[in-house]
């Protein structure tokens, strides 16, 4: 039976990872509120975390969850980009040797950023076959040999738990302003963040509305909750949205998500590429396309957010330049 993390050990893991991660901004929007006819629109800005995205919060307290010798030998895992960053960022602070098995087409800015931090990258060539389970083959045979802990990226408890520090953290920003979300929405790939934060958000708001959004064609966590067990999709379509490629959730997040109750959005290349936009020109934030599913929506009318208080997670934004100038596209709003 897999393990769904109680709210007391979400709570723990927040109060250590705290202590070393960014008490990341948490934006109002008029425009988006107005645009969106929502009551207010609030977007908490993980992009501005370390390395990048929330991926940290969950790195570091899979990190202390570790023996002594687990710790001494090192650990690995796979990642297209943002764990990589998020893990090899959590691993220098915690003094853990970190080794990454990377997909060969994952951006090479990402690569280079992990690398900064001081892991050891391995790439992993998938040819026609999905990337991530490749990567996480090529992962499993090294940690096996090597000795090494081998860490998955989202399909763990203990990452759930961590990734609640963002809505727990957001929540506590809305209270110093006497506020609350009827509504949240929150990008998907393998689903660790959205299942941390909707035990988080389910425990303190029990009617509050959970959204995961995904690309299209990658909407892995929305058909698992519309089937009522984790469901895989087949997918040949490309995405812009190279972190939020997996073909269905973790049976962990899955569990978490199923217990806290959501619903599934898909949003299109053409949607995030105005969100991209929009977050540039109208919140002054620098999007990875994965980070801006959520607002995705929010913009094309795809959430129920008429008269609403609503909370966005904007997860990260590691990107190239280069790349966010040939992405973004000028916004409407």
């Amino acid at each position: 039976m897999t393990v769904v993390p109680d709210f007391e050990t979400l709570t723990r893991a927040f109060a250590l990872t705290r202590q070393s991660t960014v008490r990341t901004p948490l934006l109002e929007s008029p425009a988006l509120a107005e645009a969106s006819g929502a009551a207010r629109v609030w977007v908490k800005a993980e992009n501005l975390q370390k390395a990048g995205s929330f991926k940290i919060r969950g790195a570091t307290w899979r990190l202390a969850q570790l023996t002594g010798a687990e710790r001494a030998q090192g650990v690995i895992a796979y990642s297209s980009g943002n764990f990589a960053q998020g893990l090899a960022a959590a691993g220098r602070a915690a003094g853990v040797p970190v080794t990454i098995v990377m997909p060969v087409d994952a951006p090479e800015m990402k690569r280079r950023a992990t690398e900064a931090f001081g892991a050891r990258v391995i790439l992993s060539d998938h040819g026609a076959r999905p990337r991530e389970e490749v990567a996480s083959a090529l992962a499993r045979d090294l940690a096996a040999s090597e000795g090494l802990t081998l860490l998955h990226p989202f399909d763990d408890p203990a990452i759930v738990a961590g990734q609640a520090g963002v809505a727990l953290e957001a929540l506590e920003q809305l209270a110093d302003i006497g506020a609350a979300p009827d509504l949240v929405a929150c990008p998907v790939g393998g689903g660790g963040l959205i299942g941390g934060l909707s035990l988080a958000i389910r425990h303190a708001l029990p009617d509050a509305r959970i959204f995961a959004v995904e690309p299209e064609g990658y909407d892995g966590m929305g058909a698992s909750c519309a089937a009522g067990q984790v469901t895989r999709v087949v997918s040949g379509q490309r995405t812009i949205c190279d972190a939020l490629q997996a073909t269905q959730p973790g049976a962990a997040p899955f569990a978490a998500a199923s217990q806290a109750g959501l619903s599934g959005l898909t949003v299109s290349d053409t949607d995030v590429r105005a969100a991209l936009g929009f977050a540039f020109e109208g919140l002054k934030l620098v999007l990875e396309p994965s980070g801006a599913v959520a607002l995705a929506a929010l913009l094309k009318g795809a959430l129920p957010a008429k008269g609403q208080e609503v909370l966005i997670i904007a997860s990260g934004g590691n990107i190239a330049l280069q790349d966010f100038l040939a992405l973004s596209a000028p916004t409407q709003v």
